[in-house]
């Protein structure tokens, strides 16, 4: 990496309590939760953009529920005070038994992320490191949800829609404006919450009435009457479901073919990927896919190589390599990825083979667009006296990420609506 060192649900084995209990918690479902999720939203004014054209790229949002552990995935193996603090758990250096993968001569990948290394070699991925929101807090609850509005040290607020919900607020569709954005959930998350084509969609090869097929027609009449008195936002809210359950109906999900030799790990994740990756083939007018993936609160097991950790690590590496396959350099050329957690962990190891709540962690940025096969850190530096209270300094804010790619890869200027009280500085990570 060119680093300036002056100075980037599978599982809940091991998770703290918060955590699990967050992770515990069809038509008119999608409608309601996409209801909810607008009602109250501030409605933003149309902000410069790129206009309704394919030119904008798809944003595809992975959230790592749980704070992964960014000093194992990107291991800052030339600091040898990380081999000081995790005397158990560091991945060792490159060259090493289960050495870390060579990224630059500082920063490796941890071996699981091995399928991760032909596409930074390509130049399609960049890692950001030391990053994520600068807010101190160190619940999950509080992190996930400071992050996705994107309201970092601002207090009590009133802002309930996301960064991406205001992006949409702000910009004007590339399609029929039916399914701008869709999160693979039963529920809306907020980082879409308040954007307007922004709708929960579970399984998008199963997003249809319910029901024998021959009474569709009578309870689609029936819904579209029902509705058309509703007020807003549950009237728009069904209007949109009901548009999407037709651009939906259009691709043919089951008979998805991955392109160049792609292979899928064989779970919700991976099939998430598959799914993501059809509908932005379709160019149904979609702009962003939202996936998440819980089970990253490690306080114990935490099994950088061979245990837990580890096979997270693999199969979601395995996924985005199979996902950046599968597209294609022409499908990648208008495709942003970007893989983000709520926090980092500490960088000393705990007694229980695990690491605590910490605060920088690291995020992936995968697309033809990226400017890659580099890292993007002003490394802090982990001996003792650089860290704050035992833990990463933060050095670059997840927002000047985000920013920079709806600017310049989604075409909206309008960033002081989207990043209230920020001002970004961008890193250079795209072009």
């Amino acid at each position: 990496m060119n680093t300036q060192r002056n100075a980037s649900s599978m599982t809940d084995a091991g998770a703290c309590g918060e955590f699990l209990h967050l992770s515990r918690r069809g038509f008119l479902g999608a409608s309601a939760a996409a209801a909810v999720g607008t009602a109250g939203m501030s409605q933003l004014a149309f902000g410069a953009s790129r206009g309704s054209d394919r030119q904008r790229d798809v944003m595809v949002v992975v959230f790592l529920r749980g704070a992964m552990d960014g000093l194992t995935a990107v291991v800052p193996y030339g600091d040898g005070n990380l081999y000081n603090a995790r005397p158990t758990l560091a991945v060792a250096p490159p060259g090493q038994p289960d050495g870390a993968l060579d990224l630059d001569g500082f920063f490796g990948l941890a071996p699981a992320c091995a399928p991760l290394l032909p596409v930074y070699e390509s130049g399609d991925l960049a890692v950001v490191h030391a990053t994520g929101s600068t807010d101190p807090t160190r619940s999950h609850f509080s992190a996930m949800r400071i992050m996705e509005t994107a309201t970092p040290n601002m207090g009590p607020t009133t802002i309930n829609d996301g960064w991406f919900g205001r992006h949409l607020q702000t910009s004007t569709a590339v399609g029929t404006g039916d399914l701008r954005a869709a999160v693979l959930n039963p529920t809306l998350t907020r980082t879409l919450a308040g954007g307007p084509g922004a709708l929960p969609v579970s399984d998008p090869a199963d997003f249809a009435f319910p029901g024998p097929p021959a009474l569709v027609p009578a309870l689609r009449t029936a819904l579209e009457s029902a509705y058309a008195g509703a007020r807003e936002p549950l009237a728009g809210a069904a209007a949109s479901s009901l548009g999407a359950i037709d651009l939906l109906a259009g691709i043919d999900f089951e008979n998805y073919q991955p392109e160049n030799g792609a292979a899928y790990p064989g779970d919700s994740f991976g099939e998430g990927l598959v799914r993501t990756a059809a509908m932005i083939k379709a160019d149904i007018g979609l702009e962003c896919v939202e996936l998440d993936v819980t089970g990253w609160d490690h306080h114990s097991g935490m099994g950088p190589i061979d245990g837990v950790l580890a096979s997270m690590l693999g199969n979601l590496s395995e996924g985005l390599a199979a996902f950046h396959t599968d597209m294609g350099s022409g499908g990648m050329a208008r495709v942003t990825m970007v893989v983000m957690t709520e926090f980092g962990r500490r960088v000393a190891e705990n007694g229980s083979a695990g690491t605590d709540h910490g605060h920088g962690g690291a995020m992936f940025v995968i697309g033809g667009n990226v400017n890659g096969g580099q890292g993007f850190t002003q490394w802090p530096g982990l001996d003792p006296g650089s860290l704050g209270n035992g833990d990463l300094v933060i050095t670059t804010d997840y927002r000047d990420v985000l920013a920079e790619i709806i600017q310049l890869r989604l075409g909206n200027s309008s960033l002081a609506e989207i990043f209230p009280q920020h001002t970004p500085q961008f890193p250079g990570i795209v072009a």
